[in-house]
């Protein structure tokens, strides 16, 4: 059973991914779960997959400020 919360899904994810897993399809297979679900999880807090890190980061450094990045619901 995958964290319903995205920034402990976040955590979960990437800590598969760099240890027991070579890529977001093996981790999915393997842990039987829908790759969408995942990816529009994460996406909504602006992480995205990245394939050459095997990872899940965000894009906050693209933001010139901080005020342009995305809003959570909780701030």
């Amino acid at each position: 059973m995958l964290p319903r919360d995205p920034m402990i899904l976040l955590s979960y994810v990437n800590l598969k991914l760099r240890d027991f897993y070579p890529d977001l399809d093996s981790f999915c297979a393997g842990e039987c779960v829908d790759k969408d679900y995942i990816l529009d999880k994460l996406e909504s807090i602006d992480y995205d997959y990245d394939p050459n890190t095997n990872q899940f980061q965000t894009h906050w450094g693209d933001y010139a400020y901080p005020d342009e990045r995305p809003k959570f619901p909780w701030e």
